[in-house]
């Protein structure tokens, strides 16, 4: 939780490669083609192949599409691509049994393999609970001999949109849900002598998916005989940037604390288009495994503590299987409140120095937008930088042109002289502390305690992965508390936001200091892709963990795009909804329509609905439980067929696809949801 150590877990065979072990993270994606559609099936895997995919899976809804498997793998062969396939299983044992001797690994759904999935509200007994486990056994244990017959791996992948009536009933739609699904399955697999397993817990909802996966760890870890791999995936994570940022987010959160062994970023896009985020997001982990070898491993928690004389690592300083935000201090800042149980706020930074006065007074008025609607999406603070006397006289003229708009302005400076200047004229004066310098802290005679600005201390780290100096930050914290300072944040600037922040945060946390967190994220460069993923991963965990009341962002992407990507990183944490939420899947050989058609059609129409939450979904594999994370629903249900939700409810069945988006903005101006653009 403090650094990076990855999980050690037992080496897994996929036809030629593997993975687990000390094998770098692969990445994997899905076709979207039917897969009796051989020569589509065998195009769309050729494509990904070439775009360096280590792991292509197919869907096998039926006996028929499972025979035609042997089709498809016979040509990529014939044509030199021997990259791994997974054939994707739900409901069907037939199909299953027919699949498994053609691919190099199955995957199988435990929320509907052998088990009821009719999403019904009854309970079952005791006695129904074993009963129906009982077949879900004697239907299972064929597939898993014969798995182990032919040195075909399994994962056993639990999806939280789909999990059984008798799981929900005694667990409800949760993560444990999730995982003792997936348990089951795997106590099933060791009772007959087989280990060639690996586990997924995918969820629309980046924090449940995360609760999962590292509940699944604790559990599994401390039952089952081995450390199973993770293949981790965000499923239904949507399209663009939304989709690449939610994705990130979940994936990466849990790659920083050392899970994960197969990762699929899910996009409502040509597959092609996943893989090439994902290997932009297992990067800098695969990169670690190369420079630290073996060294960069940690055996699993029951392996290290039979070790004489080891000592458990610190536990986190938030609840890791469950949502909680920090208790930190309520402050009033340009109008509006930060910290508390207020929903975090965006900054970011102005790059034109107060030389150049038209220059920043236009980037500011940009970034401020006064003149957009009152709840559009922009930066609540925008920060400048101050390094003389001549920058801060130069700030009294620039507030004063500004008008209103300047009490939204911070300022940050790394001279303690210069802080006294600057507090009580802006939203919030920061002031940075070299890691290394010598802070003087009788600074804080010359402020006033009284003023009407908030103070910001910002350590500047360098040490990447190293604890942060806390007590540095502790020892001023206090001392701002006995003088009588109220109005403070403090923050810290790092390659690692994730570990310095966790270990400031559980300093605090001892020290009884309750002071709010700005959660910082500098980098620069011109590779958008690598910002948008390297800022999600960095800053997005930490808001999924309950840590952060700002969020700051200060990279290279145009003004617009910045602070897009803020929103987007505290929509996808769930813990600011700024826009409307589209649960939408990627698609695979069960959708019968258009999915990327439709789904571009529904955000453009309802992408004004802010806080409404819209599943599109390709078929009814996880519609109707993904649904119940959802307040209206487009689901297919057939050839061109739709059915649409309120909630979990299906409420419209089998509609023409024509008109089918017509009716669901109609359902929801029937429940008083809509309003019209502005």
């Amino acid at each position: 939780m403090y650094h990076y150590r990855r999980r050690y877990t037992r080496e897994v065979a996929f036809g030629p490669i593997s993975l687990g072990g000390y094998q770098p993270v692969r990445v994997e994606s899905m076709t979207n083609t039917h897969t009796r559609d051989t020569s589509a099936s065998v195009e769309q895997c050729r494509r990904l192949y070439e775009a360096g995919c280590e792991i292509i899976r197919l869907t096998v809804p039926t006996e028929r599409d499972a025979e035609n498997l042997k089709q498809i793998r016979d040509q990529l062969r014939r044509d030199r691509i021997d990259t791994p396939l997974v054939a994707d299983i739900h409901f069907s044992a037939r199909a299953a049994m027919k699949a498994v001797e053609y691919v190099e690994n199955i995957r199988v759904n435990p929320g509907n393999y052998a088990n009821r999935q009719k999403f019904s509200t009854e309970g079952y007994s005791e006695e129904e609970f074993r009963r129906e486990l009982d077949t879900v056994r004697t239907e299972f244990v064929p597939l898993v001999r014969r798995a182990k017959e032919l040195g075909v791996s399994m994962r056993i992948g639990t999806n939280h949109g789909s999990l059984s009536d008798r799981i929900v009933s005694r667990y409800g739609n949760s993560h444990e849900g999730m995982v003792e699904a997936a348990l089951e399955f795997a106590r099933i697999c060791e009772e007959n002598g087989y280990y060639d397993l690996l586990f997924s817990m995918k969820s629309s909802n980046v924090r449940v998916m995360i609760q999962a996966y590292r509940l699944l760890v604790q559990k599994a870890d401390g039952e089952l005989r081995h450390a199973y791999p993770l293949h981790l995936g965000v499923t239904e994570a949507g399209d663009g940037d939304e989709g690449r940022v939610k994705s990130a987010m979940g994936i990466g959160a849990l790659l920083e604390d050392g899970l994960g062994d197969t990762i699929r970023v899910s996009l409502t896009e040509d597959p092609v288009n996943e893989v090439p985020v994902g290997f932009a997001i297992v990067k800098k982990y695969n990169d670690y495994h190369l420079v630290r070898g073996e060294s960069a491993h940690l055996p699993v928690k029951h392996v290290v503590e039979r070790r004489k004389g080891s000592r458990p690592e610190p536990p986190p300083p938030f609840d890791p299987f469950s949502y909680r935000k920090r208790v930190s201090g309520r402050i009033l800042l340009a109008g509006f409140h930060a910290g508390g149980d207020e929903m975090p706020r965006v900054e970011t930074e102005v790059r034109s120095r107060l030389s150049d006065a038209e220059a920043v007074f236009q980037e500011i008025s940009a970034r401020l937008a006064p003149e957009k609607a009152p709840d559009a999406i922009r930066s609540e603070l925008v920060g400048v930088r101050i390094d003389s006397a001549e920058e801060l006289a130069a700030l009294d003229l620039l507030l004063a042109r500004l008008g209103e708009c300047g009490r939204s302005v911070t300022a940050s400076t790394s001279d303690p002289l210069l802080l006294c200047g600057m507090a009580g004229k802006v939203a919030k004066a920061r002031l940075d502390i070299l890691e290394g310098e010598r802070l003087d802290p009788d600074f804080i005679t010359g402020l006033d305690s009284r003023s009407q600005g908030s103070l910001e201390f910002c350590f500047l780290h360098e040490q990447s992965g190293e604890r942060v100096p806390a007590e540095v930050l502790v020892h001023l914290a206090r001392k701002l508390r006995t003088q009588g300072f109220g109005r403070v944040f403090f923050s810290v600037i790092s390659a690692s936001p994730v570990f310095v922040y966790r270990h400031l945060v559980r300093e605090f946390n001892e020290g009884g200091i309750d002071y709010p967190l700005v959660v910082r994220f500098r980098k620069g460069g011109e590779d958008r892709l690598d910002t948008l993923i390297d800022a999600s991963v960095q800053t997005g965990t930490l808001f999924c963990d309950g840590i952060g009341d700002i969020l700051a962002l200060e990279t290279g992407l145009p003004p617009a795009d910045e602070i897009d990507l803020a929103f987007n990183i505290l929509q996808g944490a769930r813990t600011r909804m700024s826009k409307t939420e589209f649960i939408s899947c990627p698609g695979c050989g069960r959708t019968y329509f258009d999915l990327e058609k439709a789904a571009k059609s529904i955000k453009q129409r309802l992408m004004h609905l802010k806080g409404l939450k819209i599943g599109i979904m390709g078929c009814v594999v996880n519609g109707p439980g993904e649904m119940a994370d959802a307040d209206f629903g487009y689901v297919g249900s057939g050839k061109g067929r739709i059915s649409l939700y309120v909630g979990k409810d299906c409420v419209e069945e089998n509609l023409p696809e024509e008109g089918a988006v017509d009716r669901l903005i109609e359902l929801i101006r029937e429940r008083g949801r809509w309003v019209d653009p502005l």
